[in-house]
């Protein structure tokens, strides 16, 4: 399905000992558990191979919900959920992406990759720095206490990276804001351009449309809000590093999420596809 420009990953293997070890040298690990997902599929199966011992580990992010959220507070388990124990925000599409993209990556490079995610408290002391690349959804429903947010930062500046996807329009870009400015007040958003290298990493993507949600496509349609128009937007550290990368107006996790189900166009899981594994690269190797 996935063609493109594809690079040698002995390099990849080198460089995940080294720019990212320093995440990951000092801290025990917190044990695996499966949360209850906001999707209806809670018992989907573990891989047999899941306590499989790797170089990379998907990381799904744990935030608590934003009073204001669009989900997470009341959409399946009623008002007033434990975010702790999920069932909100932050498991959308969670574990089914998750896993999903996962196997993608294992096909498609030579990175030995764990079948399973590991969902990431950021006020479980220092357990985020054994997990080098975090993703997360549904941002205009996360926010990040002051703590978690310093933890975040501090992070992200030590040589981790977060995957920011699925949240639409002039409303949820606000909610999103609001915690994104206590991770880093000091640091502006920027359009990513055509040339960034975590374009062309593995895949050169220059053309990069819209992802829609199979929820968007079911009505007809492939946004949500006033989100029509697709953003690649990024945050910088100071040595030009991209640190958190974001697909604004797209769903890359439900590209992941639904790659194998025939009525979800194979164009978007392509594109969604690619994306991440351009991303898990470039983490590695700058």
């Amino acid at each position: 399905m996935l063609t493109g420009r594809r690079m040698t990953v002995p390099k990849v293997l080198c460089c995940s000992g080294c720019g990212l070890v320093v995440l990951t040298a000092l801290y025990a690990q917190r044990p695996f558990r499966v949360y209850r997902s906001l999707e209806p599929y809670d018992a989907i199966a573990l891989p047999p191979d899941w306590q499989e011992k790797t170089e990379f580990v998907f990381g799904r992010l744990m935030y608590p919900s934003h009073p204001n959220a669009l989900f997470g507070r009341r959409f399946r388990f009623g008002f007033g959920g434990d975010w702790r124990e999920g069932g909100t925000s932050w498991t959308q599409d969670y574990p089914r992406a998750d896993r999903h993209f996962a196997m993608a990556l294992r096909r498609l490079t030579r990175i030995h990759v764990r079948s399973a995610e590991q969902p990431v408290n950021l006020d479980d002391g220092d357990d985020v720095f054994n997990w080098p690349w975090l993703c997360a959804g549904e941002m205009g429903d996360w926010k990040l206490t002051a703590t978690q947010a310093k933890t975040l930062r501090e992070f992200l500046l030590r040589g981790g990276f977060l995957m920011l996807d699925d949240f639409w329009g002039t409303e949820e870009w606000g909610r999103f804001e609001e915690s994104m400015k206590r991770v880093f007040p000091d640091r502006p958003i920027v359009e990513l351009e055509d040339a960034e290298s975590i374009f062309h990493t593995v895949y050169d993507l220059d053309d990069r449309y819209q992802v829609p949600g199979e929820w968007a496509l079911r009505r007809g349609t492939t946004y949500r809000n006033d989100g029509a128009v697709p953003y690649w937007r990024g945050i910088h550290d100071d040595r030009g590093r991209i640190v958190v990368a974001m697909s604004f107006n797209s769903d890359l996790g439900d590209s992941w999420e639904w790659a194998d189900e025939p009525h979800y166009p194979e164009k978007y899981s392509a594109l969604g596809i690619r994306v991440g594994v351009n991303y898990v690269i470039y983490s590695m190797t700058h």
